[in-house]
């Protein structure tokens, strides 16, 4: 039974492992193919040069040599115990077979890692990725991420994502016949969305019944394409109230067994050009629970799926 009136990720792991259990962040190199003269030749619009504001990773070092590195901070921080090392900036799925097979070796091979994360795009996930990934399915505790943000086209388009929703459903779909565990990325308060859209997502990612999601919060990094389009004041960000009431709102319409792995953005100190709340994490967090409190309501308590 959750201790929340949501099903958190973390709780699970401690759960499941007896332990707790903290993901590790790694950079192992991958590129993009929506970069680099790809399909918009600079990404996404939130995308930064380092991936979407990832931080704290050496990507020069080996992908076990940043999990060791990782262990001793997550260990002395968080008093963890055991770890997944989570493949996060860019596509990680983005490569021949056997160079994949050898970097998520390379990462379980560390001691004390109990599990992988590969996050990646939904249009980088061919049948032969997908049937390696449900090889490390059947060997370890294993999660894919696929960066879906939302289910409107015209929004993807906007975003200069590359992709549409019908690419994100036929990679899902593929990706649940093999058995494979899917945590979708989804962000709030994008340009050009009202309330009824951002929930229409949620009770898409209900009927799917997805096994995890990831709810972030848009924010604007400097270096971004993003960034530029709000100093030039072409769009309004949320409030912190209204991102509250939101999640709450989207959380209402997932299904129940769902398991909730973020509820915000984490938008780096030093990168972060705005909303500067989001940089109270606790303050948000403790404000979704007491809403959920004012409200007497859970998870999945309006989910029509």
């Amino acid at each position: 039974m959750s201790l929340k009136p949501y099903q958190l990720f973390s709780e699970h792991l401690k759960n499941r492992f007896g332990v707790r259990v903290h993901k590790i962040s790694i950079d192992a190199g991958f590129g993009c193919p929506n970069r680099n003269g790809g399909r918009s030749g600079h990404g996404c619009l939130f995308c930064d040069p380092g991936g979407a504001g990832a931080v704290g990773i050496e990507r020069k070092l080996s992908v076990a040599a940043q999990i060791e590195q990782g262990k001793e901070v997550m260990s002395r921080k968080y008093k963890a115990d055991q770890y997944m090392a989570y493949f996060q900036p860019f596509s990680n799925t983005l490569a021949p077979v056997d160079r994949l097979r050898a970097l998520y070796d390379e990462a379980l091979a560390v001691d004390k890692v109990i599990g992988l994360a590969v996050g990646t795009r939904p249009d980088c996930v061919p049948d032969e990725v997908l049937d390696l990934l449900a090889e490390y399915h059947r060997r370890t505790y294993f999660w894919l991420e696929l960066g879906l943000q939302s289910s409107h086209d015209r929004t993807l388009a906007w975003l200069q994502r590359g992709h549409d929703y019908a690419t994100f459903a036929e990679a899902y779909s593929a990706a649940r016949a093999r058995g494979l565990r899917v945590c979708v990325h989804v962000i709030l308060g994008l340009p050009g969305e009202s309330r009824a859209d951002m929930l229409t997502t949620a009770d898409l990612l209900a009927e799917l019944q997805i096994d995890g999601v990831k709810l972030h919060l848009l924010h604007v990094l400097r270096n971004t394409p993003l960034g530029s389009l709000y100093a030039d004041n072409k769009f309004q960000l949320l409030a912190m109230n209204e991102y509250v009431e939101l999640v709450v709102d989207v959380m209402e319409r997932l299904h129940p067994a769902t398991l909730i792995h973020r509820l915000t953005g984490d938008g780096p100190r030093g990168q972060l050009l705005a909303p500067l709340w989001s940089l109270k994490k606790w303050e948000v967090l403790n404000a979704i629970d007491a809403e959920f409190a004012r409200r007497g309501s859970r998870q999945g308590a309006r989910c029509r799926a």
